[in-house]
């Protein structure tokens, strides 16, 4: 399968110009493609064509890209599964690849990162179904002449060594007799320092290889006998961990149990961009709090001057109810003042509640949203700092604008940060449009 041509693929978003646009582009590559609009009928199709690639983005409704991929991975495991996410989406494109996703590629998707995805994707499939292609062939033939055995071996042994995954294999005493080049990799060993004078348990930590045989006897992990995606950690060279996903099966003779064979992947790439993600919403979060610093002092005068004006009226109020006999034409002007102190009231609330809205710390919630309604949040706490410096803001807003997808905290933050830089480069005040 070195033709595009002969590769299926099922691509599954609800987005239908994003889902039409890639279709064209897989379809000139040569790629045969199926689409589906959400979850439920991407993994439907799936079953109906048994595609070799799926192509799915994570954020749908009812059934998201993560339960697609679950499905497929149960259902049809020989399927390779790419995902598509959003920029701030990386905690979930974390998750898909550890739940054995071949790769995940970010929106706006452009052509060079997803034919490296799909390159990778191929490598996988090709890999996976040859082993096991010439496994059925060898428990078929029974390798029927010594050239064929042979020929076998020598390919068996082209194909571990070239595996992206780690491969080792232990007897029934934990001996090791397979260590691919990627375990090699991965650990720091050389093969000839492993094969037939290492045990496995000298790559795990303490206790750890007694875990394993546990896991391997329930079926949590992908049933009895068999262990998928379960996180462990092995030993290099220099005595450091390096965090792996280990898929594990155990060979047997009849009901005689003769060893294990394990797969490994590298998660350090994985977890070196969880400490990014984190990072990135630590940083953030940081020039959030930043921001509310600056926000601060020009937010105590704008709630100080309505509440100002609602101490007077209430003052002027209790000095009218002392001298007593209130007249038809006293009763009008308290309804004007409570009126006044009834909308006083609601300005201090506003910019309160749009404070502490900004100041939460949440995660990313994308969301439709309206820019009237988010200009207005964005103006209401920095009307006060404007003013100050002598600035007056022009607002323009279309009334006809469609709703955005996005986050409204951390937009909102981003307008206001825009405008601050604005009021800093305006000394001399001035019109901010």
């Amino acid at each position: 399968m070195n033709q595009s041509a002969s590769w299926k693929i099922v691509l599954i978003d609800d987005e239908h110009d994003i889902r039409e646009v890639m279709a064209i582009a897989l379809e000139d590559s040569g790629y045969e493609v199926f689409t589906a609009n959400d979850g439920k009928s991407g993994v439907k199709l799936c079953k109906e064509v048994l595609p070799h690639i799926v192509i799915t983005d994570i954020r749908m409704p009812e059934m998201d890209g993560l339960q697609v991929l679950e499905t497929l991975k149960t259902k049809i495991p020989d399927t390779e599964v790419i995902v598509t996410t959003a920029f701030g989406e990386m905690d979930l494109a974390i998750r898909a690849l550890q739940l054995d996703a071949s790769d995940f590629v970010t929106k706006p998707i452009n052509d060079q990162a997803l034919n490296l995805a799909l390159k990778r994707a191929k490598n996988r499939y090709t890999s996976k179904k040859q082993l096991a292609d010439y496994t059925t062939l060898l428990e078929k033939e029974n390798a029927e002449t010594s050239q064929q055995l042979i020929q076998f071996i020598n390919f068996q042994k082209n194909l571990i060594e070239s595996s992206m995954d780690g491969i080792l294999a232990c007897d029934a005493t934990g001996t090791i007799l397979t260590f691919n080049k990627s375990m090699e990799t991965i650990t720091g060993h050389l093969k000839k320092d492993v094969i037939h004078k290492k045990l496995f348990n000298d790559f795990l930590k303490p206790g750890e290889e007694i875990k394993i045989k546990a896991e391997l006897a329930n079926e949590k992990f992908g049933g009895k006998d068999r262990l998928f995606l379960y996180e462990t950690s092995l030993r290099n060279r220099s005595n450091q961990y390096i965090p792996v996903q280990l898929s594990a099966t155990v060979l047997k003779d009849g009901e005689q149990k003769n060893g294990v064979v394990c797969f490994f992947r590298d998660l350090r790439q994985i977890k070196k961009l969880e400490h990014e993600v984190t990072d990135q919403a630590r940083i953030l979060h940081q020039d959030k709090m930043m921001s509310l610093g600056r926000l601060a002092a020009s937010v105590v005068h704008e709630i100080n001057n309505p509440l100002s004006g609602i101490l007077n009226y209430v003052r002027l109020m209790i000095r009218i109810l002392k001298k007593g006999n209130i007249g038809e034409e006293k009763k009008e002007k308290f309804e004007r003042y409570l009126d006044l102190v009834e909308k006083e009231t609601q300005r201090c609330s506003q910019i309160v509640s749009g404070l502490l809205t900004f100041s939460r710390k949440s995660t990313p919630s994308f969301e439709k949203i309206e820019i009237h309604d988010l200009m207005e949040r964005c103006v209401i706490l920095s009307q006060h700092k404007l003013e100050l410096s002598n600035i007056t803001l022009e607002r323009r807003v279309n009334p006809n604008l469609p709703l955005v997808y996005g986050d409204m905290n951390q937009l909102q933050q981003c307008i206001i940060n825009l405008i601050f830089n604005a009021v800093d480069s305006m000394p001399k005040g001035g019109v901010l449009k």
